[in-house]
């Protein structure tokens, strides 16, 4: 071997090695990047979980409140329930999504004074919708006539959901500030504020349904009692805090008005997005009530709703600590960013999922011994086992994948994937499995699993292929077209 030969040999080694030194580098920068992603986004779900718990407990002690008066009332209240969530709440719930692309891609770009702006228009626009709502239910019982429901338990219904109307702002305004918060990462103070609600809503239900003897009314006004309490505590806190001082608006002001149309231009699909899902659940329960022996496939399928609903809270804490960080790396020009959070969210929510799926497969045979003694149902949801364990992977991805979805202003396409897979897929095969196949119940909750199923893959899809460069340049835009105007600043 020459002189020369041997030198570059040498050289090539040298290059070779230090090649291999800057790939090392450059993976342990990723992967402290990522470790550092997934211990922020941590601190933020844990307590966002439990915001959302509480903010659930405040509707289910008055159904047990009631639950102890009479079966009358009992029935009434959860129809009633059931009737507002679908006709008002879920409504409201899913147009205040739009703040979560509006908010976190404005505080990203540092743009503070449109989360006010947008805050605002937000509350606006859903009182706005909260007056057709509120006349609908005025006529709550007559609808329930209509489709076959027993007079006195509409009675109850509609006095129920007429005691509810002034709730119904309280929830518009409630959901618009939550929004505003969590946009900003500020989740302790909504984890107070609901602490303290939940403190002070249960003597207060437990006052005015059973001490006071006003049944379901004052269970109703407990709760409207509770969440004008929520909205004021947090009022304050958004007026008065340093937290919120550069992103506080005027309430009043032409940027509110102007902002109308950016706003429902993302609420109308994230309302979609957010009711075509929440329908389909209540679409089930109806037509469990078809089958044979109705009683029993009901009871089967409201408890495994109750299993899949009360752990929907973990995946649906993941999916706003997502939407939060998506949209605010977004609206600050990060795509990296972006991109290493859904994978930091993702990777903790599906270690999450594993666990609690896996837990409840394992103990199948004695979960329905928690809801009911009676051997059959025992049997019978021990049969479900399997699926409601998969319903726990799959509707936790869809859940997180949806705050993407809302983060990075997909609010559009998640609607359009809802309704194929809910209404294209899901109903139509749970229909068939039940009513053709005769599965039953079983069949229902498969459809259901694979409306689900179908939701998630799409949402996968759409997020892996997604260019994160192009969002962002997207968001930036966005939030540069309009720069506020320096006269709606409070000071």
């Amino acid at each position: 071997m020459g002189e020369g030969e041997h030198e570059i040999t040498l050289e090539e080694a040298l290059i070779s090695s230090t090649l291999r030194k800057q790939g090392l580098q450059e993976m342990e920068g990723k992967w402290r990047e990522f470790l550092k992603e997934l211990k922020k986004v941590s601190y933020m779900a844990a307590p966002m979980v439990a915001v959302m718990v509480m903010q659930y407990l405040i509707q289910v002690v008055p159904v047990m409140m009631v639950g102890r008066v009479d079966q009358l009332s009992l029935s009434g209240v959860s129809i009633a329930t059931s009737f507002t969530s679908v006709t008002g709440f879920s409504l409201l719930f899913g147009l205040a999504g739009a703040l979560e692309t509006l908010c976190g891609q404005a505080y990203g770009a540092q743009q503070y004074q449109k989360l006010g702006i947008h805050t605002y228009t937000s509350i606006l626009c859903l009182c706005l919708v909260c007056l057709p709502i509120s006349l609908l239910w005025v006529f709550t019982d007559k609808l329930l006539n209509l489709i076959g429901q027993d007079p006195l338990i509409s009675k109850v219904a509609h006095k129920y959901s007429v005691c509810l109307i002034p709730n119904l702002f309280s929830y518009a305004i409630l959901q618009s500030l939550i929004r505003y918060f969590q946009t900003q990462s500020l989740i302790l103070p909504m984890l107070y504020s609901s602490g303290a609600t939940l403190c002070l809503h249960i003597p207060l239900c437990w006052a005015f349904t059973l001490k006071l003897n006003l049944g379901s009314v004052g269970a109703a006004l407990a709760i409207t009692f509770s969440y004008w309490f929520n909205v004021i505590v947090l009022g304050f806190y958004m007026k008065y805090s340093v937290a919120c001082e550069n992103t506080r608006a005027r309430v009043l002001s032409v940027g509110v008005i102007r902002n109308v149309k950016e706003f429902f231009c993302f609420a109308i699909p994230s309302a979609a997005m957010a009711c075509l899902e929440w329908w389909s659940y209540e679409v089930l329960i109806l037509l469990s009530g078809l089958l044979a022996n109705p009683k029993l496939e009901t009871s089967v399928l409201s408890i495994c709703f109750t299993v899949t609903y009360l752990h929907y809270y973990v995946p649906y804490a993941f999916g706003a600590t997502a939407s939060t960080r998506v949209s605010n790396e977004l609206g600050a020009g990060n795509p990296r960013a972006a991109k290493v959070t859904v994978c930091a969210v993702t990777v903790l929510a599906i270690m999450e999922m594993i666990v609690v799926s896996t837990t409840l497969f394992s103990y199948r045979h004695n979960l329905g011994y928690a809801f009911s003694k009676d051997k059959e149902v025992v049997e019978r949801i021990a049969d479900m086992g399997p699926l409601i364990s998969l319903s726990i992977v799959m509707d936790g991805l869809q859940a997180l994948l949806s705050g993407v979805a809302r983060g990075t202003g997909w609010q559009n396409i998640g609607a359009y994937v809802n309704l194929g897979a809910y209404y294209l897929v899901g109903t139509p095969v749970g229909v068939v499995l039940a009513f053709v196949v005769h599965l039953r119940a079983k069949g229902l909750w498969i459809g259901l699993l694979t409306g689900s199923t179908v939701q998630a893959i799409l949402l996968t899809l759409k997020t892996s292929l997604t260019n994160w460069q192009k969002q962002a340049s997207l968001a930036r835009e966005r939030m540069l077209k309009e720069v506020v105007p320096r006269e709606e600043s409070v000071g």
